[in-house]
């Protein structure tokens, strides 16, 4: 760890790249470079390349995606897998011309089988079929990880990878058609509340179980992985499957996320299944062995983390009002 290392947040206006930066901070790094999506167009190789001929960067951690939930996926497949192979091939690649030897690549547990054996282990990685709603998005992060093995490989830099689970908390996105399931129970359970509505209703049949990790526990093992000793990293991965999976370990229903949610918020209504909506994968829930063994676990439970996000929602929530008085 050197805090007067350049270190670059590519996607630092997302949730996690914005914890990142939380996470940079409370550590005193004082050289902490980010760039807008308008200042800085990751998919124009030309212009990033230029970026970091100017910036001599240390250190990157790419976090840096087009994301989205079930609906957005489908809906766009193509911007999808084709904005997220530019980002990553623009950056990982850049990186390496630029001298630049430490990079921390974020993916998500989406890479792994639809039928993956739970929990899911690194090891489960390209040994089935995706899940279809959002192949396209996975396959993008699973080339990401063989694009810094294989920078690795063949150049000997340092770049290594972690598969986060289900993220929510801070700066998560609360869009009506584009969220993800926390964010989208929050909004719609919320709303319900202030309409005086006696039921909510939610995708699919809410049996499908699902493991959760705020942001910022994220961004923490994000900084651990990226400043473990080399010789430690090395123990625990192997050089064509380095990637390592992060989460708590434990999973709930996506029902039992709605009824948690309800209380924190004081929603007394129902909660109603639209079965013509898609459930997804029937169970993700990340086996975080190796990285317990390389010395981290997860610290903020569900409840807690829910409320802070509920917390952030409703400052986000009187924002947007303000501006629109």
């Amino acid at each position: 760890m050197n805090l007067d290392s350049r270190v670059y947040v590519a996607g630092h206006g997302g949730m996690v790249g914005a914890a990142i930066i939380r996470q940079l901070k409370k550590y005193g790094y004082k050289h902490i470079i980010t760039r807008t999506s308008a200042e800085l167009d990751l998919t124009n190789q030309a212009a990033v390349s230029t970026f970091f001929a100017e910036q001599n960067i240390d250190e990157v951690y790419l976090a840096a995606a087009k994301v989205g939930g079930i609906y957005a996926n489908s809906t766009f497949p193509a911007e999808f897998i084709y904005q997220n192979l530019m980002i990553e091939a623009n950056v990982v690649h850049q990186a390496y011309l630029h001298g630049v030897q430490k990079l921390l690549f974020l993916g998500s547990s989406c890479i792994y089988p639809k039928n993956a054996i739970q929990p899911m282990q690194e090891s489960a990685l390209l040994e089935g079929y995706l899940e279809p709603t959002n192949e396209p998005y996975a396959i993008a992060k699973i080339a990401g990880i063989k694009l810094c093995e294989s920078y690795n490989r063949q150049y000997g830099v340092d770049y290594r990878s972690v598969m986060p689970t289900n993220l929510y908390g801070p700066g998560d996105n609360y869009h009506p058609e584009n969220s993800h399931v926390i964010p989208a129970l929050i909004r719609r359970i919320h709303e319900a509340k202030e309409q005086g509505l006696s039921e909510v209703t939610i995708w699919g049949t809410g049996t499908p179980k699902r493991e959760f990790l705020h942001v910022d526990d994220m961004a923490a093992a994000s900084f651990f992985v990226m400043n473990l000793d080399k010789a430690k990293y090395d123990s625990q991965v192997e050089p064509m499957q380095s990637h390592i999976n992060v989460g708590t370990g434990f999973d709930c229903s996506v029902l039992e996320v709605a009824h948690l949610i309800s209380d924190i918020i004081g929603f007394e209504g129902e909660i109603n299944s639209d079965l013509t909506k898609p459930d997804g994968a029937p169970r993700k829930l990340m086996n975080v062995d190796r990285l317990r063994r390389l010395g981290w676990e997860a610290h903020i439970d569900l409840n807690t983390g829910l409320k802070d996000a509920y917390e952030w929602f409703c400052l986000y929530q009187s924002e947007v009002r303000g501006l629109n008085d």
